[in-house]
């Protein structure tokens, strides 16, 4: 049965980490091939599996480290119907691996449990297209049917909760809301940035929350950034406004470079660790809400080393006893 699915304990206020770029990670730090820049088929595997715990395993010690709590991400960004279909996966294959990307994650829980290392298990969806374009053939409610399947899956399980990353428009946004909230999940929407600030459809992110709530009656538990760096979204978190409220995670990208940029080049860029992490301190000290910390493209355990350095350590000895 899920542990916290009734009650995320990200919205206490404790510092929650998540993990680095699992996709760059493997493509350029341990040399794989994932076609269509998808980590779910390694699932399928024992040595596959075998890649996948060595890439947690330095993020749970971090989490031990500092006394965070965790949030354990299913390899599934990729895995719905069309991506799925290019990788040779049907509509059985997929629920399938779907299913045991969370038992993956819950034996990732088992193994770790400890009474003050809360791990939430959360299954991971990305967009039907791609995470730097916007994608413009859906409606919000062909949004919702399209990934209902892989939702109704991962509310079937142990998951606690479900994630839509990469987001780059609100309709798409929208139809997962209504999807997690008919499969009765709580979801949190990760919209992608642009250097500019915007989604990748050219709308505002304070607009992109205020719509997607409107459209949904507030049903996102919450909302996060990913997939660019602080330097393109700092000044868009400057303002004075009620949707900051709703903002709780970044998981920006290690390289200040564009998607266009990034998507061209050869060689992972890593950027300044020390320097992302000072970004984070900044913005959490303007912005104290946001306590759900982790990286996208380009970071690693390296980067969120750095993160809870500046940011974590002092937070997290003042909340302990509540853990104990």
């Amino acid at each position: 049965m899920p542990l916290f699915r009734s009650a995320l304990p990200q919205l206490s206020g404790r510092p929650f980490l998540t993990d680095g770029g699992l996709e760059t990670t493997l493509v350029f730090g341990d040399g794989l091939e994932l076609p269509c820049f998808a980590a779910f088929p390694l699932l399928c595997s024992e040595e596959g599996r075998s890649r996948l715990l060595r890439f947690f395993d330095p993020y749970i010690a971090l989490a031990q480290r500092y006394r965070t709590g965790m949030i354990l991400d299913t390899p599934t960004w990729r895995a719905n119907a069309d991506w799925g279909e290019r990788l040779g996966f049907d509509s059985g294959a997929l629920a399938e691996v779907n299913r045991t990307a969370i038992q993956f994650v819950s034996a990732l829980r088992h193994r770790h449990a400890r009474a003050d290392l809360p791990l939430v298990l959360n299954g991971v969806i990305g967009p039907r297209g791609d995470g730097y374009e916007p994608e413009k053939a859906m409606s919000a409610d062909q949004a919702a049917e399209y990934h209902r399947a892989q939702i109704e899956v991962i509310a079937a399980s142990e998951a606690d909760m479900v994630s839509a990353v990469t987001m780059t428009s609100v309709a798409e946004a929208v139809g997962i809301a209504r999807a997690a909230r008919a499969a009765g999940l709580p979801v949190v929407i990760s919209f992608t940035l642009e250097t500019d600030g915007r989604l990748p459809s050219g709308q505002l992110l304070g607009s992109a929350i205020q719509e997607t709530d409107a459209s949904t009656e507030a049903y996102p538990t919450y909302y996060m950034i990913n997939c660019a760096h602080p330097a393109h979204f700092e000044a868009v978190l400057a303002e004075e406004e009620p949707w900051l409220e709703r903002l709780r995670g970044l998981r920006a990208n290690a390289s200040t470079k564009s998607h266009a940029e990034l998507d061209a080049a050869t060689q992972l860029d890593i950027g300044d660790p020390a320097d992302l992490a000072r970004r984070y301190a900044g913005l959490r000290k303007r912005l104290p809400g946001i306590t759900v910390l982790g990286g996208c493209c380009g970071t690693d355990h390296r980067h969120i080393a750095a993160i809870c350095e500046a940011c974590i350590e002092e937070a997290s000895a003042s909340v302990e006893s509540r853990w104990q």
